[in-house]
């Protein structure tokens, strides 16, 4: 298999940078350049600073692809699912770049983040920067550990990254970016016990409820799903924390081998079962932002570097 960017099967790291652009020019040659020199520059903070396990992640907007690389297309690249139903909802933002960059040490990635921004002026407008960080002992902001049900090892491998099936873009990964914005003093009115129930798990020690114990409309129970022939419907997420004083929230970022397993989890959150059970975690957290990108590997972005 090609070798997949580093970022997107990484460990959980201190800090992280999320950069969302969008792309001002046609100049389709020059970009695929600097996205290769994005790739460098990964790998020399890397070296450089081995000790801060830097890693990054290059993805491409979905609509942008077509532009960048017109004539190599993943298989089933597909556009951000736009879902709404009463007062959830997950908007679709401008996003013809993501990059993620991930560390031990958030200098290193504020200086990873100056150097990829001054490289891709004057292609690019930055949309959105969200810095993220790691919240006690990986736990999101709600009070509860996040990434819990992510697969671990070698299965990771299988669930986030595109093998076989779609020959050309093995080593690749389809991703899914949401920035959530939690309603925190609403959430912390309510009790221990509901926070619970909301989540169908417990909050100190992270045990998940048996499945005949947990409510319809529990998070666990709305995320995890299984498909018509029994198996597992998977995702590996690089979400972390975002937040200051005033706001607080959760950076989602949703990696799979497909589009599918995310746009059924998201589908089963917002409209809920078919008694209408939906995610009651929608209650208490809002998407504000909404993308869909395909990260390539690294030798398909350094092949087609010099492209004309």
């Amino acid at each position: 298999m090609s070798q997949a960017q580093k970022g997107i099967c990484a460990e959980p790291n201190l800090h992280a940078l999320y950069l969302t652009f969008t792309v001002v020019d046609d100049e389709v040659q020059a970009m695929r350049g600097k996205l290769a020199h994005v790739l460098d520059l990964f790998n020399h903070y890397d070296e450089e600073y081995y000790e801060a396990m830097v890693s990054g992640v290059i993805a491409i907007g979905t609509d942008y692809w077509y532009e960048l690389y017109p004539r190599s297309i993943p298989q089933e690249l597909a556009p951000f699912p736009d879902m709404h139903c009463e007062d959830r909802g997950a908007p679709i933002t401008p996003g013809d770049l993501f990059i993620q960059i991930k560390a031990d040490r958030a200098d290193i990635c504020h200086a990873i983040g100056a150097e990829v921004i001054q490289l891709l002026k004057p292609h690019v407008d930055l949309y959105e920067e969200i810095s993220s960080f790691r919240y006690l002992d990986g736990r999101d902001l709600t009070g509860f550990v996040d990434g819990t049900e992510n697969p671990k090892g070698m299965h990771k491998l299988e669930v986030a990254i595109v093998g076989d099936q779609d020959p050309e873009f093995a080593g690749g990964s389809y991703i899914h970016v949401q920035r959530y914005r939690h309603l925190m003093t609403k959430w912390q009115l309510l009790a221990e016990q509901k926070q619970e129930q909301i989540y169908g798990r417990s909050k100190a020690d992270n045990i998940e409820f048996a499945s005949d114990k947990k409510a319809a409309f529990a998070h666990t129970k709305r995320t995890n799903l299984k498909d018509p022939a029994g198996k597992s419907v998977e995702i590996l997420r690089q979400s972390m924390p975002y937040g200051n004083m005033t706001v607080q929230g959760l950076f989602f970022i949703s990696c799979a081998c497909s589009p599918q397993p995310f746009t059924d989890m998201l589908r089963s959150m917002i409209f809920g079962d078919e008694h209408g059970n939906y995610d009651k975690l929608l209650d208490f957290t809002v998407a504000e932002t909404g993308g869909a990108y395909f990260a390539p590997s690294v030798k398909f972005i350094k092949q087609h570097a010099t492209d004309h």
